[in-house]
């Protein structure tokens, strides 16, 4: 799949000539992230799981139309992680979008050791609580001690398996049975630690 890869943006055109050869790089060069095919150069070891799987429909002319939404998450269980949502008329098209979608959305965590009853300074956890939202739901993420383990729902756990992060609390509020908008918020929460001055 790869071999035949026509790059279309600058930062693709970077990345088949090997002049970007981190996802690092990529980050720190400021240019956006069109193409899943790079994440695959850069991130060979990435893994996907697919969230939930839901028909959708919606009223036409010539009667209901019938699509299935597919929400993915990707990572390499070492700090980089993405998530994803796609639509097709089957299943297999819109896991594939979704995958993609979430490669294109792929971002870095900042992991270190915040809890005050570990202080090891290890990367097990986050170095800070953060709060994200999405629709009416909340996740705050509570940085644990080692060993704790992901005291949190099935879907944030899946996220912050595939970040790489081991131990946290986490405090939800809202309606979590929407599982892509708990998954964004999670999502949303391990963003905020980009901001997290060093």
């Amino acid at each position: 799949m790869l071999e035949e890869w026509v790059p279309r943006t600058r930062l693709g055109k970077l990345v088949a000539e090997g002049k970007v050869k981190t996802m690092d790089e990529a980050i720190a060069s400021g240019l956006p992230i069109k193409e899943p095919e790079m994440i695959d150069i850069l991130l060979p070891n990435l893994q996907d799981e697919v969230l939930e799987i839901s028909m959708v429909q919606r009223m036409t002319d010539s009667g209901r139309r019938t699509k299935f939404r597919v929400t993915a998450v990707v990572g390499n269980r070492d700090g980089y992680v993405g998530i994803g949502v796609g639509k097709a008329s089957q299943v297999a098209p819109a896991i594939q979008k979704a995958i993609n979608n979430a490669k294109i959305n792929i971002f870095k965590v900042q992991r270190g050791c915040g809890s005050w009853e570990c202080g090891c300074g290890g990367n097990h956890s986050l170095p800070v609580k953060v709060t994200g939202s999405a629709g009416s739901v909340r996740v705050t993420l509570i940085p644990g001690p080692k060993g704790l383990g992901l005291v949190a729902g099935d879907v944030a756990k899946k996220v912050l398996e595939l970040a790489g992060v081991s131990d946290v609390w986490t405090f939800t509020r809202g309606n979590t049975r929407t599982t892509i908008n708990f998954a964004r918020a999670t999502f949303d929460a391990l963003k905020q630690t980009m901001y997290v001055k060093r």
